[in-house]
């Protein structure tokens, strides 16, 4: 008889390197990144019981990773209210997850790698997200939508949303 959680403990693994893509964008700190993996993976487990075998794993565990950094980017908003440097201390505490930190663009294919990161930053996390997950991973909109528990509708709205903020971001790039 198998065990109810065979899928996920066999099958989860496959996932890995999409995962941490997905996580080095959203985090943009590769030790951030990695114990999002971990925990995503170690929910994936203590849930698996929840998982419905024959559904898509894949969107499933996308859908966890996601939770996991919406609830930690909510907590160090809030601890950044409550223990937030006074305008005359440090040079404005830590930055955050996402928080914009790269060095003045150069031109040329660096300078717009960039650029392209920092301008995908500055989109709202649903719709980066959406970009992320369709555009740079391949995602199909209909596992897009179940990643970010919406619907289809609503995700092809937020990519055509966000590649027209990212087109105006970008326009110095246009020939």
């Amino acid at each position: 008889m198998s065990h109810p959680d065979d899928p996920v403990r066999r099958e989860a693994l496959q996932h890995l390197d999409s995962l941490y893509t997905l996580a080095r964008w959203l985090t943009r700190d590769a030790r951030q990144a990695e114990d999002l993996v971990q925990e995503t993976f170690l929910r994936a487990l203590r849930f698996a019981h929840q998982f419905t075998p024959g559904t898509n794993l894949r969107a499933w565990m996308f859908q966890i990773l996601r939770n996991l950094h919406l609830t930690a980017r909510k907590r160090w908003v809030r601890d950044q209210a409550l223990f937030s440097v006074p305008a005359g201390g440090a040079e404005g505490g830590l930055p955050g997850p996402g928080a914009p930190n790269l060095p003045a663009p150069a031109r040329g294919e660096v300078g717009a790698a960039l650029d392209l990161d920092a301008a995908l930053h500055r989109l709202p996390e649903e719709f980066r997200t959406a970009v992320l997950l369709a555009d740079l991973l391949g995602y199909s909109m209909a596992e897009v939508a179940q990643i970010q528990g919406c619907p289809v509708g609503t995700v092809k709205s937020r990519l055509f949303r966000a590649r027209g903020m990212l087109r105006e971001m970008l326009k110095d790039y246009r020939s």
